[in-house]
Formats: structure tokens, C-alpha cells, sequence
């Protein structure tokens, strides 16, 4: 079941740094649309498992070398509160300036962490110009604008800025990835786009540097030149500030750095990186000559499966590059293709739920998608969790793709594909046919998603049947999280009341994993339980510490103070003891049973010492939830009041 961001960043930074073992634990932190990515000094101190019940976070994943954890549209909110709890502090690497980040992983994830690092800063304002750049290019196919009227003119230098000192951008960047002085790199960078060089890169003779040769190239929009040449300034700054005089050094550094490294760029380093670029953006172009529509339909088919392990920035460095050397991207077009198909597929999740979860968390995605080209949080949120919608947006992208790739439209500026930055294509190739193709890739995967994006009846396509409901006694709402009731109800007076509605092959029963008295989950003092993030259920104030299964089936998950099993209907059913226990680590929790193990209804699971736990001030609450209740028909309430364990407490319809 999906999660939605609390709505407090500062809280859910709070938590997140914590769980990944606090801040010197941490080495960098960079952000981007939805994610914090981590690079950690020791990953065996991340508590996932506690990561991924916070209410603030969307998905946990390991990927480029980077612990990624998903936020959704408040990711930038809580990396401005994460900031501030790092600011100042000496073991957090990312607020050292003067010591380069540490590459980890094989060399893909390596490469992908570096564009991470490098376009994640400002990739929003390189959005919005790009934004801005489809607006200016829509007035002036409609006749509004003139390319030779001032407005024009003046709209798109502000539009046209940011990419065309790139380098000065990405010198700021690479310096901090490498710990090199970033007023230094952007001196370096300037030089590059110093107006006399520039002239030199059109000149008709031949420019030499003390006799020799240099092959001139053009820099503004470059990337890999700047980059390559900060690498080098931060190796040369740390050889310079261990042999220079401290004085002495804070002048001969910058100057010899600059002295030395600006002309070998020009020398070296700038023809090389040019033509490896070049060489790059001619395969690019060699696949799409050889068939537009294959190299779309790749594009289009894999690129959210990229997003979802976070290295679709190994594409933008691809696209970047590809603007820098030809003025166009060919790459980005089909993105726009799987985008639209995604978005569509979520989109029809919101039209037909009948879950109110599931519709708060489809509806501003959809949003997202649609107006941001944002696709993380429909993706993490609606699409993955319900398998079917993901596949066939998968598909329809790929298609969708094809077709985008075999329009010939280009994109003449970089821009987040979205329904807003299409006229960033206009002037080029058969651009009815490209909004044929993502228009088709969003109705299409949003018909197929109404039709076969169910894998049986459940609330994806069937209205919601109202489920039994009970009234709680007063004396029966939920404690304090903090505050434990002196004696819990003995499991031998028990008042209990059942529902009789039959049961039928359609329905499975799920048993109270504990005696006591229960309760609606909605009564439960933690967030992501009431709140329904974790899927439909019941909880039980325990009366004694013995655990049994509720259903019967596979141990997939075996922790102290939770268990989870796969019914062998399907269901996933989770057993949670306790608010916050995870903290306890396991004391006062004894497992009987382990991964993998087979169990019946009612088998022992484990134990627990409910006063060693009510004196260690933990709320012993318990929690049997049904956390793939999407996929269901929902639940029934069977019992109220006070069960034993093995009782039937709720039904799932199937």
C-alpha cells in the first residue's frame, strides 16, 4: 500500500537522518524532484525497515551507489530541514568544502552518483528556463512574438542564460564534488567563455599557445571540458596546499592553478572531451538514422524502469551533451511518450478506486505528471504497488515512443517532458504526429488500465461494498503513545461480539494474533498505521505476550517486534507489537518461527514480555494489517470487543 508525505518536512528529516545512522554517518547528500540520496560513510547502520514505515517516505532503495530515499513533492522541503541539521557539524561530508566526495560502487554507479552531483543543484532553474524557452517558441509560432522584436530578444536571453554558461554552473558543482575552490573553478570556466576566446573559435587561421597548436572549439553549453578541468584543479590544489607556505599559498594557488590548467584545457583537455562529445552525440544520431522508431521505442519502453532504480541521470548527461554539440536532443523526445503513458496509467487508478488512500495519493501524482513531468511519486505511490498499471504504461510508452521517435521532431531546448514543454519541439519534424504519439500513450494507458488494470475484482475497478462496522466503547479508545494502562483486559472475561455473515470461498479469515481488546486501527497512536498507509486491518491491546499466525502461509518477514506472512491466498498480512519498538532492537521480543518457515492458522509466532515492555515506556498496542488491501474487495469486521488468540477477528474479501 502507498504512503503519503506527512506534510511536516522538518519532522520527517528529523527521523530520515536518523535512520540512516545520523549525521556522521553521512558523507553527501544531494537531492532532486523527489529523493535525498545519500552517500554513507557505513550502510549497515540504515534501519530500512524504519525508513520505510515513516510516514514522509515513499520507497528505500539502493542504487548508483547512493542510498535513495523516496520523499515525493516535499523532497526539496525536507533536504532545506535535513541542511540545517547538518550545517555546522564537522562529520558531515557534505558541508566540508575542502575534502572531494568519496567515489563509491562499481564504475556505473560511480558515474551515475558524479551527474547526480553535478546537474542535481540546478536542474529545477534549468527546468523552469526551459519551461520559459517552450513558451517563447509557442508565442512565436503563433505570430505574438518576432525573433527580431526586442521582447523577444530579451525573453529569450533570460530563457537561454543558464544553458549558455553552463560550464560556470557545473564549475560550481564539480567543485564541491571534488573539493576544489569554486571561485577558482568559475575563473576557470569564465575563461572558456571569455569573449575573445569565443572569437578565436571562429577564426579562419591557425591559434598557437607559446608555438604550439591549439585546436579550437567552442565551450559555451559544453560539459565534460569544465568538468574534467576542475577534476584536475582540485588534485592540484591539494598538491599545492601541501607544499605552498600557508600565506604564500592562499595567492600562488589560485594563480598557478589558473596559469597552468587554463591553457592545457585549451591545449588538451578541451579538443579531447569535444570530440569524445561529438563521438557521443554522432551514435545518438547514428540510431536514429539507422531506425527512429526502434531507437524511440527503447527510449520510450525503458526509461521510468530507470527511474525507479534513480540512474536515469546517466540519460540526462546523454541529452545535456546532446544540446552542447548538435543544438538539439533526439533522446529526450520518446521520454515524453513514457511519461504521458505513465501518467495515464495512474490517472485511471484515480477515475475508478473506490479507496480514498489509494485516490489521494493518485490524484496530485497524476497532477504531477501531467503539468511536471514529475513521474516519481505516481510511480512509487499508485503504479508499482498495483503491479498491472506499471507494466502497461511500460508498454504504451514504448509504442508511444516509436512513434515520437519516428515523427523526427527534436527538442531545441532542455525541458522536463510535460504536456507544457511540447512546443520545445515546434519548427522540427512532424510535430502532429509527436502529440499524436503522447496523447495516444496517455489515453491509450489509461484505457487499458480501466480495462485489464485490475488482476481480479477489487476496489481498482468494482465500487466499494460497505464493510461491517463497530461501535468502540469509550473505555476502549486508544492510549496515549506514551502511557500504557496499568493492566491490560484478561483474555477469560471476554465480551465478544461476532458478525454472522457467512462465509464463502470468496473471503478469507484472518485470526486476532493476540488476546485482548481490540480496536479500529484508525484508533492506533502512530500515524502511519491510522492514517490506513500500511493498508486495512484491526489492532488488539495485548493481555498477555503470546503471538500466533493469523493465517496460513509463508514467513517473508521475521523481525523481534514484527512478522510478515503471505497467505497462501495471497494476501500480505502484517503483525506489528508495539509503537516504536523498533527501537528495542529485539529485547524482550523471542521469535518461534524464522524466514521462509511454513505456518498454519494460529501457530505460535513468538513471545514477548508485556511488563518488561510497559516499564521500558513502549505502548504494547498490535496491529494485524492487510498491507496489499489494494488489490482486495476490502475487509469485514467479525469480532469486537475482547478475543483470544486464534479467534476470527476480520475477513478479507477476495
Amino acid at each position: 500500500m502507498s504512503r503519503r508525505p506527512t506534510g511536516d518536512p522538518a519532522s520527517t528529516a528529523v527521523s530520515v537522518l536518523r535512520d540512516v545512522g545520523g549525521a556522521g554517518n553521512v558523507t553527501s547528500l544531494t537531492s532532486c524532484f523527489t529523493r535525498l540520496r545519500f552517500v554513507l560513510g557505513d550502510e549497515s547502520k540504515v534501519d530500512v525497515t524504519a525508513l520505510e514505515s515513516n510516514a514522509g517516505v515513499l520507497s528505500v532503495m539502493r542504487a548508483g551507489g547512493q542510498t535513495q530515499v523516496v520523499i515525493g513533492h516535499e523532497a526539496l522541503a525536507v533536504r532545506e530541514a535535513m541542511d540545517k541539521l547538518l550545517a555546522g557539524l564537522p562529520t558531515a561530508g557534505s558541508h566540508d568544502a575542502a575534502r572531494p566526495t568519496t567515489p563509491r560502487g562499481n564504475v556505473f554507479d560511480r558515474f551515475v552518483a558524479l551527474v547526480s552531483a553535478l546537474f542535481q543543484p540546478f536542474l529545477w532553474v534549468l527546468a523552469g528556463t526551459g519551461l520559459l524557452k517552450a513558451l517563447i517558441v509557442l508565442l512565436g509560432v503563433v505570430g505574438w512574438l518576432h525573433p527580431a522584436d526586442g521582447t523577444y530578444v530579451i525573453l529569450s536571453a533570460g530563457a537561454d542564460a543558464l544553458f549558455y554558461f553552463l560550464p560556470m554552473f557545473l564549475a560550481l558543482t564539480a567543485a564541491k564534488r571534488f573539493g576544489a575552490n569554486q571561485f577558482v573553478a568559475l575563473a576557470l570556466a569564465g575563461g572558456l567563455l571569455y569573449p575573445t576566446i569565443v572569437t578565436l573559435g571562429s577564426a579562419a587561421g591557425p591559434v598557437t599557445f607559446l608555438g604550439l597548436p591549439v585546436v579550437m572549439a567552442h565551450y559555451s553549453s559544453s560539459v565534460v571540458p569544465i568538468i574534467v578541468t576542475v577534476w584536475a584543479q582540485g588534485h592540484a590544489e591539494r598538491w599545492l596546499r601541501a607544499v605552498l607556505p600557508g600565506a604564500l599559498g592562499n595567492f600562488l594557488s589560485p594563480a598557478l592553478v589558473v596559469l597552468i590548467l587554463f591553457p592545457l584545457t585549451l591545449l588538451t583537455v578541451g579538443p579531447a572531451t569535444t570530440y569524445l562529445s561529438n563521438v557521443v552525440a554522432a551514435g545518438v544520431g547514428w540510431l536514429y538514422g539507422v531506425s527512429p522508431a526502434v531507437g524511440g521505442f527503447l527510449i520510450g519502453g525503458l526509461t521510468q524502469v530507470l527511474v525507479i532504480f534513480g540512474i536515469h541521470w546517466a540519460l540526462i548527461a546523454v541529452i545535456v551533451n546532446e544540446y552542447s554539440t548538435v543544438g538539439h536532443s533526439l533522446i529526450v523526445v520518446p521520454i515524453y511518450a513514457a511519461v504521458a503513458a505513465q501518467t495515464g496509467a495512474a490517472l485511471a487508478v484515480f477515475l475508478r478506486t473506490r479507496d480514498p488512500r489509494i485516490r489521494q495519493v493518485a490524484g496530485p501524482a497524476t497532477l504531477s505528471g501531467l503539468l511536471a513531468g514529475i513521474t516519481e511519486p505516481l510511480l512509487y505511490g499508485v503504479n508499482l504497488p498495483l503491479r498491472r498499471p506499471f507494466v502497461i504504461g511500460l508498454g504504451c510508452g514504448g509504442l508511444g515512443g516509436a512513434v515520437a521517435g519516428a515523427s523526427g521532431v527534436a527538442s531545441s531546448a532542455f525541458a522536463v517532458p510535460s504536456l507544457f514543454t511540447m512546443p520545445i519541439t515546434l519548427g522540427t519534424g512532424n510535430f502532429p504526429l509527436f502529440v499524436a504519439a503522447v496523447v495516444g500513450s496517455l489515453v491509450s494507458a489509461c484505457a487499458l488500465t480501466l480495462l485489464f488494470g485490475s488482476p481480479g475484482p477489487g476496489p481498482m475497478l468494482e465500487p466499494a461494498r460497505p464493510a461491517a462496522t463497530s461501535t468502540q466503547p469509550a473505555s476502549a479508545s486508544a492510549p496515549d503513545s506514551q502511557t500504557v494502562p496499568a493492566s491490560a483486559p484478561a483474555p477469560d472475561s471476554r465480551t465478544t461480539s461476532v458478525s454472522r455473515t457467512t462465509s464463502d470461498a470468496r473471503t478469507t479469515p484472518i485470526l486476532a494474533p493476540v488476546s485482548g481488546l481490540t480496536m479500529p486501527v484508525e484508533s492506533m497512536p502512530d500515524k502511519v498505521f491510522a492514517s490506513g498507509a500500511l493498508g486495512q486491518g484491526m489492532c488488539v491491546m495485548p493481555a498477555d505476550g503470546r503471538l500466533v499466525a493469523p493465517v496460513a502461509g509463508e514467513v517473508k518477514a521475521c523481525l523481534p517486534h514484527a512478522y510478515g506472512i503471505r497467505s497462501d491466498t495471497g494476501l500480505d498480512v502484517l503483525v506489528h507489537i508495539g509503537i516504536d519498538t523498533a527501537r528495542l532492537h529485539g529485547e524482550h521480543f523471542t521469535a518461534a518461527v524464522k524466514h521462509g518457515d511454513r505456518v498454519a492458522a494460529g501457530d505460535l509466532l513468538g513471545t514477548v514480555d508485556l511488563d518488561a515492555l510497559k516499564k521500558a515506556g513502549y505502548n504494547p498496542i498490535t496491529a494485524v494489517m492487510i498491507t496489499n488491501s489494494a488489490r482486495t474487495a476490502g475487509i469485514e469486521t467479525i469480532a469486537t470487543g475482547r478475543v483470544a488468540a486464534g479467534d476470527p477477528l476480520i475477513r478479507v474479501r477476495a
